[in-house]
């Protein structure tokens, strides 16, 4: 989700016209990852996941397909020279320090005051990236506003708490209720309404997928955590409902027609599960399916990346792929610059409940980087498809 200049205005949902029935709903909470692939491999492969769809999608953001397939045919691996995550990236391993650092415990009051000292109060001129959220909320913060009024701005709504919703899930592996509730503590200072459900949804969705569930479970979860007639559930119910009849079919189902904005959380989170759902959760597939709809394609190859990296482990990352991921590099968010995913995941996992799985692979060769510690760095556009 890159910083876009200019501020559009907030679309009016109006009902849907269609209702899709809901999945049977998921039992809660669901048992923790065992076997050959053990929690620490789905969380490395969660993150990694997370770091390779949104490098993958980043030169096929705010495209329609039909401008993707004259650039470049199918998107089928990296087509930048030098692949890089962008603020998705970045913000997913801001909000897993400050989880690592605080856990359960994290409030509000936390997360606002990580806010301050890692982006808002940093002199470096103007805010160097993100989306509309961010930049609505870094003003705010900077006008004195305390959360939740920090996120009382025009896009609240957006994918902004979407994209830092993984390691939530990571860290409440089995527990969806718990990473709902905790990702909702962490987007108080940055969204309301759609933009909260969006990032419950998520959370939810890896926290489940972390315990090597179905694709139908994961989904069900997400849904368990949203309201039922929100924006968010509507679009997540008719995209798995067409999912069967692949991407076209789910993109005809959620894009917002008349609106040329791609940062909508409850389109953006449809279409990265409606790509996880298509491809019963398999990796490659996930990844590529969802970068080849468009729209905010960074950010719905991140999420999708993170449900099929949890599902399947980080061994179901193309060696390829990973390889190319390394440490951040601060480009939206200076001060996270050096850390890398696989880092954030092994802070994001407790040593005791990995003890006895089996051993994980290393992260790929990048620059030497220490291992962070989290106490170390944190406190205490187009016409198709449907309305909503």
């Amino acid at each position: 989700m890159a910083f876009i200049a200019g501020t559009p205005p907030l679309p009016a949902p109006v009902p849907n016209p269609v209702p899709v029935p809901v999945t049977a709903p998921c039992p809660l909470p669901l048992p923790a990852a065992e076997g050959p692939t053990g929690l620490r491999e789905r969380a490395r492969g969660a993150l990694l996941g997370l770091a390779v769809g949104d490098a993958l999608g980043a030169p096929a953001e705010n495209m329609k397909p039909s401008r993707i397939r004259a650039r470049w045919g199918r998107i089928t691996g990296f087509v930048a020279e030098h692949p890089c995550g962008t603020d998705d990236t970045e913000y997913a391993i801001f909000s897993g320090l400050l989880l690592a650092r605080h856990g359960s415990a994290l409030t509000v009051a936390h997360a606002e005051a990580a806010w301050h000292e890692y982006i808002a109060d940093l002199d470096e001129g103007a805010f160097r990236g993100a989306g509309f959220s961010e930049r609505g909320t870094l003003e705010n913060l900077r006008r004195g506003l305390a959360a939740p009024a920090s996120a009382q701005h025009r896009h609240a709504w957006s994918d902004g708490l979407a994209i830092r919703a993984a390691p939530f899930g990571v860290f409440a592996a089995g527990r969806p209720a718990e990473a709902a509730r905790l990702v909702a503590v962490d987007g108080a200072v940055s969204h309301d309404g759609e933009g909260i459900h969006g990032g419950r949804a998520v959370a939810a969705g890896v926290a489940t997928a972390m315990t090597g569930a179905p694709t139908a479970a994961v989904v069900a979860s997400a849904l368990a955590v949203v309201p039922d007639d929100s924006w968010t559930a509507r679009s997540l119910r008719r995209a798995v409902a067409v999912a069967h009849r692949g991407e076209r079919a789910v993109r005809s189902a959620v894009v917002i027609g008349g609106y040329p904005w791609a940062d909508l959380a409850p389109e953006a989170v449809a279409l990265a599960f409606g790509a996880y759902a298509a491809a019963d959760g398999d990796f490659v597939d996930s990844v590529l399916t969802a970068v080849n709809m468009g729209r905010d394609a960074d950010t719905t190859a991140a999420v999708a990346g993170a449900l099929a990296g949890a599902s399947r482990g980080v061994s179901s990352v193309p060696p390829k792929w990973a390889s190319a991921i390394g440490p951040a590099r601060g480009t939206c968010l200076p001060s996270m610059a050096g850390h890398h995913v696989l880092d954030v995941a092994d802070l994001l996992v407790p040593e005791e409940t990995v003890r006895h799985t089996p051993a994980s692979p290393p992260r790929p060769p990048t620059d030497t980087v220490p291992a962070p510690d989290a106490d170390a760095y944190l406190p205490a556009a187009d016409n198709e498809g449907v309305r909503p």
